[in-house]
């Protein structure tokens, strides 16, 4: 009777909450103002090509319900910007494998009676819920890893970017023709979306050590927030920025081979403590037949 109950209930909620989802309900004016807000935010191309039309509809509907509900995510939006992921492909990617977690509990209980193998009828269930909600946060532990990576490199596109504007402002230039030809000199992500940022500040007016700040705010940089004060104060005060950039280059140079440093140590204490478990099993498997034996005699 209890495994009849848990299943009717399991099923019940999920077609509640299914229709529920379906159900066209009247938003308020707040969360149509920031449905259209969130409306014209772009997905890179080169991750909406690898989705299917499914997940792209499943992405959009998801989208628009968190719109509606006037959740802005600004903080995940800049990670999968820097990740290069889309919004809705994040979103899709969540509500599939979550699905397909469900799904996998009752299918290893079924091919588990196929193999003759009897058990309870609850443990689908709990082990359905259990993976589901370990592939629901999948992609976050993607996005975070992969944003992560995106703004070392960028740190490191930082202090090379330090070095040419400081090359720049020696050989006469000023600041803003400093910022603009040392962007253009450098190639790759981190570079590119330095350039767009300066030539966008160009375009609507904003000084660009403003836009500079802004960028380092959205993807959460220091070292561009850094550097937005002091050409800030280059800007008010007149104050000599050449050898403070060269400075803030090496700085960042310095820590960054303190950070691989770090990390070589991590990886080199990892495979001590592998080559340890090695040992130790090689030992085990050598000693195991003459224990077997002197155990067999007592």
């Amino acid at each position: 009777m209890n495994p009849a109950l848990l299943a009717g209930a399991f099923c019940g909620i999920g077609l509640f909450l299914l229709v529920f989802a379906l159900i066209p309900r009247r938003a308020s004016l707040s969360r149509q103002l920031a449905a259209l807000d969130a409306g014209p935010v772009p997905s890179r191309p080169s991750t909406a090509g690898n989705e299917s039309e499914v997940s792209r509809w499943i992405g959009r509907m998801v989208a628009k319900l968190c719109a509606e509900q006037g959740w802005e995510f600004r903080s995940l939006r800049s990670s999968l910007a820097l990740a290069g992921m889309s919004f809705e492909g994040y979103l899709a990617s969540k509500v599939l494998l979550a699905i397909f977690g469900l799904v996998l509990g009752p299918a290893l209980y079924a091919l588990a009676s196929l193999a003759g193998l009897h058990l309870p009828f609850g443990i689908p269930i709990w082990v359905g819920l259990a993976l589901g909600l370990v592939f629901f946060l999948l992609p976050d532990l993607e996005v975070k890893q992969k944003s992560d990576r995106a703004r070392r490199d960028f740190r490191h596109a930082i202090g090379a970017f330090l070095d040419l504007v400081a090359m720049n402002l020696s050989g006469g230039r000023g600041v803003p023709e400093a910022l603009m030809a040392a962007s253009e000199i450098g190639a790759g992500p981190s570079m590119w979306r330095i350039r767009e940022t300066l030539a966008n500040a160009r375009i609507t007016g904003q000084t660009p050590w403003q836009a500079l700040g802004t960028l380092g705010e959205e993807i959460k940089v220091d070292e561009l927030r850094d550097l937005s004060a002091a050409l800030s104060l280059v800007a008010e005060d007149g104050a000599k920025v050449r050898e403070s950039l060269v400075s803030r280059a090496a700085s960042l140079r310095r820590r960054e081979l303190t950070d691989l440093q770090g990390q070589a140590g991590e990886k080199s204490e990892s495979m001590l403590v592998a080559q340890m478990l090695l040992c130790a099993a090689f030992l085990i498997f050598l000693m195991y037949p003459a224990v077997r034996a002197l155990l067999g005699n007592a």
